[in-house]
Order: structure tokens, then C-alpha cells, then sequence
């Protein structure tokens, strides 16, 4: 059982690396060679190759085991011989790295490309040669096929279903094309969810200070599929006059420059260093700030021109500024700019040495004659410039203390610009004031109009998603351990001694015991009312009626295509026989077309039922003396619908199944069958089929035994093809009990005939049947869970009011998020949340915490929320909030990313988040 599962958990890694290369692939028509997918992808697949791998086969003094087993399948296997050699260039070319200074680059450059000589990259050189040279699959498919000389019994190689599935496996990213070439997005700006997540933490763990000679920040590069980049405007005159207009030219004088200066362009980022220079023209005197990276060009693989960090150069015309708040630190200093309307520029940080004060200096004697600063800066005996005397006022103590000792000398000082020759500079001044003034009154009202219209929003849109009643903040700690055993106890053994309330508030803050959930669920959804008795016996007998009828159903539409198969037959051969006949040949010319048609048809008919399980002689039973006598066991859990309560007839004469009609005219097409075209007559030998529209007249407005018998056909051919494939790698789902899914699901469909099967009810059923383990039992939670989910899927219209709710909410509780969604694209339509809506995250999650989540919805609806799963969508935008800013993305960008990241949340904080979300929306309503 250990080797078993070991095999399976390969083989699954396997799976998601070709999925995540492929998908690669598909979204970016290309893989490049320095992907962070092929690094993972060739670590899967050399743990499956080297998985029971006999000793003599990997060689005794070998250290690279796949080295050596290449090498064995080499000498009988020619695509292997031809590996082995490249292989080996590439590590002579490795070892030449790793001991010489890389002298011969023009000979690296014919040979593939190594994004680096991490030890990773090189004990994976082999199945990565192998996988760029198009072999790989090759190779493995060699050694499945010849497992016996390379491994142990156990190997994943060796299992007979395992094996040739992995080799089927490498076929797809064996046929990919991978590109040496470097593009703006090929490896850096575009990691996987786990590296992203994993930056994440290392970003916010530690506070660090971006250098010029290091790549970007996260936040600051960005795919070329933004409509952000494509609609900022470009920088003018072009970037590279800008560079040289920081340099002395006979257009301006540069008075004054120094790099490495910080700036902090937006409060969500960290300083980045700059070039600081002040240029003085013959009419103006301007303050330039330009990233370092634009100075140098050390702006990776984008565009130059279109940089972003073209959107965080400053160009100040000093005679629009008024104020300098100069602060000295033990660091350097700082500088703040004052406008005239009051508006304060970013500070600028300089680095230790004296810099602020040259910068001011610099100033002062660039504003002369026509201007200066106030206080003036003061000479000390020739020695230049300093800062005045300025003395801090003294707040404690008397006059007569303050004139003993000396007062401490001010470090922080305001500048102001005047102009005492100019006749404006009284205006200036009385300008600046009322533009303050204007400024403060206008954001107050504007600050107050938003609030008002905020909680307007929020009262007329969001107050129907939760509960008026606000859920305390301050839960109690028993609350958190959820219900237990021994709550659910005392609850049976005296309905009085927790309220119903109480339960789903326990329910809500801390989960089911998984002890208890086969006896919970059934009450959270609504199969049992607390304090009620059991209905298990009429919900029992109620499900073995329904499958009796469409039991009955379905032997009479594996009848009637076990004569449509028997006609296409009869077709096939007669076609081929005309064929070999040329003689023949002008007597079946003028049907030609049509029995063509006609055959074909009924070929792709034939091949669909051939595929699908069934097992005729199992389902039938006859009828005995009016009661039904069953082939098997009668219990209603068997997982076989021969022991359902149903008859058919059997023994059928040769006019029932005929494929002709006696009573039509000769000229009557003789391929019409008797389920088509005789349908009364089939009601006259199925006995029982008219009783099967009787209980279904009122949903389905009398729907004719043809009409029912198609809709029932059509659906059966889904549902069969859905539950083979649903969660199939589960454990709980062996034959018998997918069986089991499937009799509940035709079940409910019968009950449903005018919804219909949709893809995803099977999906939202198995949970359901491996909790309660119980076909009836699951029958009847699963139709109450679908009185809800139903509106989901595409017959509903339930789907649109969520994304519209997910709008406003992330609208009032995230306007950053929300406005990064709106500019990149415009994705605020939500649609990367559809899957999450359409199934309840049971997609998104392993099966325990989809356990966790789906008993927290329901009891939601009574605790706090009916619209729970709008806040744990919410929730889990909010988790990943700070990488999807900082990485800038798009919709596709987010749609990757919560693929790959699927089945690896953090369910126990999402739905923490969850609910604090749910009362920080109670208290805005309630405006507290």
C-alpha cells in the first residue's frame, strides 16, 4: 500500500509540472529555456526514473545515477546514444565554468544555454538535455517497455499502468519548442505561484533597500499584456536628450548634482536612489530627479523608452515652489518642497557628507540676484556656507536659566523663496495662503461627500448580504474548538441544553468534529430540523421509487441502442460487401449518399455506447407474480441497480425488436427502429412504461414516452462521462462506490428533468457521498444543497449577481485593489471567480478543507452571512492582495496564478478573513 501511494504522489507531481509547462505554453506560445517550470518539471520526472532503479543499473561508482543509466541504454538504444554525448558536452562545458573565467564565448554561445551553475540545474542536465532535444519521452517509453533489466518490481517504471502513462506523459513537452531568446517576459516577470508567494515572504520579512545594481523590485516591471504600459505616456523630448540635458550643455548650467538621492515615489514602495541635479537657464532654475536605473540603463530586457520608471522622474520649476523644510539627520538630510497651492513634492533624501548643505548653497547662489532664501545661509570667515544660528525654543525652566547655559541649536529648518524685487511677491504669498486655505476646506467637503455617498453604497447595495445582526468581534475562545463530541451529546440527550442558534454559531467560528459530520450535515442542510425525528425511512423509500423508474428507463434506452448498434452493423457490412462486389455496385448507386450518411451516423452512435460501462444482464429483473424479484442483493446501498425495485420485460419477441415495419408501405427506409418509429407498440410491451410519465406531468407538462426517453438518453451519456472521471484519484472512490454517484445523480435528474445534468453537479455531489456514505441519505442532502447551487450553473441567474456583488464589495473594501483590476484591462467583471462560485471553492481545496468550508457556508446563512461565499472569494483576493500588486497583474496573470496555486491554500486563515470581512460590512451598515 506504501509503494503504492509513493507511486501516485510521483506520478501526480509529474502531472501538475506538464500541466503548469503546458499552460505556459499555450498562454506565451513558447517555453524559454530558463523557465523555473523545466527546473521543476525535470526534478519530477528524474524522481520517477530513478524510482526503484536497480544498483547495477545505476552504476556502483557513479555519483549521477541517470548519467549512468543513459549511458547502459545507449549502447542498445540509438536516440539515447546520441543524448549521452551532447550530455557530456554540456558538462565539460559546466566544469570549464565552474575552474576558467568563461575565455571561449563564441563556443558557449552554439551550445544550449544555462541560466546558472546551481547544483540543481546541473544533476538535472540530463533529463533536461534530453527534454530541449526532444527525447525524453523516447527514452522513458524504452524504459518502461524494458523495465525488467533497469528496476525493482516496485518501480514506478515497472508498474504496468503507471509506467506507460508517465512515458505518455512527456509526449506533450517533448513536442514544445523552447527559445534561447531573451524577451521582456520570458523568466523574471513571470515566476510561478509558488515563487511568487515565496518572494512574498522574503520581501515582507525583511526591510531592504533596492540598489541600482540590482533587478527591480517586483512592482516595478510589468507584462507587456497591460493596457497601464501601453497607455502611459512616454517621456518628452526622448529619453536619451533627457539623460543628456543632466549634463552641462549650452542650453543650461548645471549648478549642482549628486546621485544616490532617495526618493519614495508612492507610499506602497521603497526608496529608490537617483540622480539630484539643479539646472539654471536663462529664465527658469529647474530640479531634476531621475531614477539611477534610467541613468545607467540597468532596466532589464523592457523597453527603454517606456520604462516605468519613467512615471517616478521629477522636473521642479523652482519658481513654483515656495517653502523648503530642511531637516538634518545623523543619515544625511531631508528636503521637502512647498508649492504655491500648498501641495508637498516627495522627500528628498541625501546621503551623509555635507550634501544638503551644498544643495542649499547651491540654490541660494543660483537664486541671486533676483532672489534668495530667508534666513540666508552664513559665511564663516571665508570658510563657506553654514546653516544660521537658529535656537530652539526652551519650554521649561525661567529666563535666568535660559541666559546661564546656551540653548540647543535647531537641526530642522524652513526656507522660503523670496523675491524682494518683484511686485508679485506679496501676491505669491497671499496666492499660496488661499490656495491652502481652498485646499483644506475643498478635502473636507469632498472627504465628507465620500463618506456619505460610501455609506450609501454600502447600505443600498451590501445590506442585503448579511445578516443585520452583527457578529461580536470578540468571539468567545470556545467558540473556536466548533462542535464537539461531546456538545453534539448533550445536545441529543436533552434538546434544551443548546439552543439551535448556539450549534451553528459553533458550527460558524470553529467547524464540525469530523466524527460528526455524517450526523451534522444532514441537519446543517436541511434533511433533519433540530429537535425533529428522523425522516430516513420516507427519503429511503422515496429514492428506491425514483430509481425504479428510471431504471426502467434506462433498459429500454440500452434496448433500443443495442438495435441502433446491430442496424449500423448490418450497414457496415452490407457497404463493405458492395464494395468487394463491383459487380454490385449499380444497383446500390442511387442510395449511395443517404446510406452513407446514415452509416456513418450510427458508426460514431456505435462508438459511443461501445465505450460506456454497462452491464445489461445486472440491471434486469423479472417480473413474478407482479412483484419484482431481484438477480442480487436488495439493499438500497449495494451500489447495484439490479436491486432496485423495477421490472422489465424480458425474452422479447422478434416483432418487438424489429427494424421494420410490417404495416408500412414497401418504399419505407427499412433502417427505422422500433424505439423511433414504434413507439406505441413499445408501450404496449413495456407494461410499465406508461406509469413512468404518470408522477412526472406536472414538471415536465406531460412530456410524450419519445420525449422522455430522449432527455433521459442525452443526460444518462453526461452523468456517465462526468462521474468516471470525478476525483478518481481520491481514495474513497473505487467502482462501487462511483457507482454509487452515479445511481444518486440519475436520480436527481430524473427528478429534474427540465434542468438537466450540467457539468459540475458531480463535482458538488461527491463530498456529499464521502461524508454520509449513504446513497439515500446522500440523494436527499445533495437536493437540498442544490436548491442553492442550482442558480449557478448557466440555466440560473445567480452567477451575474455575484460578480456583481464582488464588485461592490471589493469596490468599498479595497478601492487599491479594485483600481489596479480597473486600469490593468478592466477585469472587474470577476470572472476568474466563476469556478470558485460555481462549485464552492470545492475545486480550489483538498477534500478536508472543503469539509471545513461547506459546513461554514451553511451555517453561515444563519450566523452571518446567506452570501458567505462572496466573503471567502473576497478573503482570498485579500491573502494574496500585496503580490498581486506588487507583481502588477492582469486577468490572465490571476487567473494563472490561482490555478497553480489551487489545493494550497491556507484554508484556516481565508476563513478567518472570511468573517472579519463579514462584521467589518455589518458595521458599516450599522455606521459604527
Amino acid at each position: 500500500m506504501a509503494e503504492a501511494e509513493t507511486r501516485q504522489r510521483l506520478l501526480r507531481t509529474v502531472k501538475k509540472e506538464v500541466k503548469q509547462i503546458m499552460e505556459e505554453a499555450v498562454t506565451r506560445k513558447f517555453v524559454h529555456e530558463d523557465s523555473s517550470h523545466i527546473v521543476s518539471f525535470c526534478a519530477a520526472v528524474e524522481a520517477c526514473v530513478l524510482h526503484g532503479l536497480k544498483r547495477r543499473a545505476a552504476g556502483f561508482l557513479r555519483s549521477n545515477k541517470i548519467a549512468a543509466l543513459f549511458m547502459k541504454v545507449g549502447k542498445s538504444f540509438s536516440p539515447a546514444e546520441e543524448l549521452c554525448r551532447k550530455a557530456q558536452e554540456l558538462e565539460q562545458i559546466v566544469e570549464s565554468k565552474r575552474n576558467q573565467s568563461l575565455a571561449n564565448q563564441d563556443s558557449l554561445r552554439r551550445l544550449p544555454k544555462l541560466p546558472s551553475l546551481s547544483q540543481q540545474v546541473v544533476r538535472n542536465l540530463w533529463i533536461r538535455t534530453a527534454l530541449i532535444e526532444k527525447v525524453l519521452d523516447k527514452i522513458v517509453l524504452h524504459l518502461v517497455e524494458n523495465s525488467s533489466k533497469y528496476y525493482e518490481k516496485e518501480a514506478v517504471l515497472m508498474d504496468p499502468v503507471d509506467g506507460p502513462i508517465l512515458a505518455s506523459l512527456l509526449v506533450g513537452p517533448c513536442a514544445l519548442e523552447y527559445t534561447k531568446m531573451k524577451t521582456a517576459d520570458h523568466f523574471w516577470t513571470d515566476p510561478s505561484a509558488d515563487e511568487l508567494v515565496q518572494r512574498h515572504r522574503i520581501h515582507s520579512g525583511h526591510s531592504r533597500q533596492d540598489s541600482p545594481t540590482k533587478r527591480p523590485a517586483l512592482c516595478i516591471q510589468k507584462r507587456h499584456s497591460s493596457s497601464s504600459m501601453d497607455e502611459r505616456p512616454s517621456p518628452s523630448p526622448s529619453a536619451r536628450d533627457y539623460v543628456e540635458s543632466l549634463h552641462q550643455n549650452n542650453r543650461a548650467t548645471l549648478l549642482f548634482g549628486k546621485n544616490n538621492v532617495l526618493v519614495q515615489p508612492r507610499d506602497d514602495m521603497e526608496a529608490i536612489p537617483g540622480y539630484l541635479s539643479l539646472h539654471q537657464t536663462a529664465d527658469i532654475m529647474t530640479l531634476k530627479w531621475t531614477p539611477n536605473q534610467l541613468m545607467n540603463g540597468s532596466v532589464g530586457d523592457l523597453d527603454y523608452e517606456h520604462s516605468v520608471y519613467w512615471d517616478y522622474a521629477m522636473t521642479i520649476r523652482l519658481e513654483e515652489i515656495v517653502y523648503l523644510h530642511c531637516h538634518q539627520q545623523g543619515s544625511g538630510g531631508t528636503v521637502v518642497l512647498v508649492s504655491q497651492d500648498g501641495i508637498q513634492r516627495p522627500p528628498l533624501r541625501f546621503p551623509r557628507g555635507g550634501h544638503l548643505l551644498q544643495f542649499l548653497s547651491c540654490l541660494e547662489n543660483g537664486l541671486l540676484p533676483h532672489g534668495q532664501l530667508d534666513p540666508p545661509l552664513w559665511s564663516q570667515r571665508g570658510k563657506g556656507k553654514v546653516f544660521p544660528k537658529l535656537r530652539n525654543r526652551c519650554t521649561q525652566g525661567s529666563s535666568d536659566s535660559v541666559s546661564d547655559k546656551e540653548e540647543d541649536e535647531a537641526t530642522d529648518y524652513v526656507f522660503r523663496i523670496l523675491f524682494p524685487n518683484s511686485q508679485s511677491d506679496v501676491t505669491h504669498y497671499v496666492l499660496l495662503c488661499d490656495q491652502m486655505k481652498y485646499q483644506i476646506i475643498s478635502r473636507a467637503f469632498y472627504g465628507w461627500l465620500a463618506y456619505c455617498r460610501h455609506l450609501s453604497t454600502v447600505r443600498t447595495h451590501l445590506s442585503a448580504l448579511v445578516n443585520h445582526a452583527i457578529v461580536a468581534p470578540d468571539v468567545p475562545c470556545d467558540a473556536f474548538g466548533g462542535l464537539t463530541a461531546e456538545v453534539w451529546r448533550r445536545f441529543l440527550q436533552d434538546g434544551t441544553a443548546y439552543k439551535e442558534q448556539e450549534l451553528l454559531r459553533l458550527v460558524y467560528y470553529g467547524g464540525v468534529d469530523p466524527s460528526l459530520r455524517k450526523e451534522v450535515w444532514p441537519f446543517l442542510l436541511g434533511h433533519y430540523q433540530f429537535g425533529m425525528s428522523e425522516v430516513d425511512e420516507q427519503v429511503r423509500a422515496c429514492y428506491e421509487q425514483t430509481m425504479s423508474e428510471w431504471l426502467g428507463c434506462e433498459a429500454i434506452v440500452r434496448q433500443r441502442e443495442k438495435e441502433q448498434h446491430a442496424v449500423a452493423l448490418a450497414k457496415c457490412l452490407s457497404l463493405s460487401a458492395s464494395v468487394d462486389n463491383p459487380g454490385t455496385v449499380h444497383r446500390t448507386t442511387p442510395h449511395d449518399s443517404s446510406i452513407s450518411n446514415e452509416v456513418f451516423e450510427s458508426v460514431e452512435e456505435v462508438d459511443q455506447i461501445e465505450t460506456e460501462p454497462r452491464s445489461e444482464e445486472a440491471k434486469q429483473v423479472t417480473k413474478v407474480n407482479g412483484e419484482a424479484q431481484p438477480n442480487g442483493t436488495s439493499s438500497p446501498d449495494s451500489g447495484h441497480p439490479s436491486s432496485r425495485n423495477f421490472s422489465v420485460t424480458s425474452g422479447l419477441s422478434d416483432r418487438s425488436l424489429s427494424t421494420e415495419d410490417s404495416t408500412a408501405p414497401d418504399t419505407t427506409p427499412k433502417t427505422t427502429t422500433s424505439a423511433t418509429a414504434q413507439m406505441p407498440e413499445m408501450e404496449s410491451l413495456y407494461p410499465q412504461f406508461d406509469s413512468l410519465t404518470v408522477g412526472r406531468e406536472l414538471k415536465n407538462d406531460a412530456l410524450s414516452p419519445q420525449e422522455l426517453l430522449d432527455m433521459y438518453t442525452l443526460n444518462l451519456h453526461r452523468i456517465e462521462k462526468d462521474v468516471q472521471r470525478c476525483d478518481r484519484n481520491y481514495w474513497y472512490f473505487t467502482p462501487a462506490n462511483l457507482e454509487k454517484l452515479r445511481n444518486i445523480m440519475c436520480s436527481y435528474i430524473w427528478q429534474h428533468l427540465e434542468i438537466g445534468y450540467v457539468q459540475g453537479m458531480c463535482d458538488l455531489l461527491a463530498p456529499l457521498l464521502v461524508i454520509l456514505d449513504d446513497e439515500a441519505m446522500a440523494f436527499s442532502c445533495f437536493t437540498e444543497l442544490m436548491k442553492r447551487m442550482n442558480q449557478n450553473f448557466p440555466h440560473g441567474g445567480a452567477m451575474d449577481t455575484h460578480f456583481a456583488n464582488m464588485r461592490s464589495l471589493i469596490q468599498i473594501l479595497d478601492s487599491e485593489i479594485f483600481e489596479l483590476m480597473h486600469q490593468n484591462g478592466d477585469y472587474t467583471h470577476f470572472y476568474f471567480c466563476y469556478r470558485w462560485f460555481l462549485l464552492d471553492f470545492k475545486r480550489e481545496l483538498v477534500y478536508d478543507d472543503v469539509f471545513a468550508v461547506w459546513e461554514t457556508i451553511w451555517a453561515a446563512k444563519y450566523a452571518s452571512s446567506g452570501h458567505f461565499v462572496l466573503f471567502i472569494a473576497l478573503a482570498l483576493v485579500e491573502v494574496y492582495r500585496d503580490i498581486i500588486l506588487e507583481n502588477n497583474m492582469d486577468f490572465t496573470d490571476i487567473i494563472k496564478f490561482f490555478n497553480e496555486m489551487a489545493e494550497r491554500h491556507n484554508i484556516k486563515q481565508i476563513l478567518t478573513l472570511a468573517r472579519d470581512l463579514v462584521c467589518k460590512v455589518q458595521t458599516l451598515i450599522e455606521n459604527k
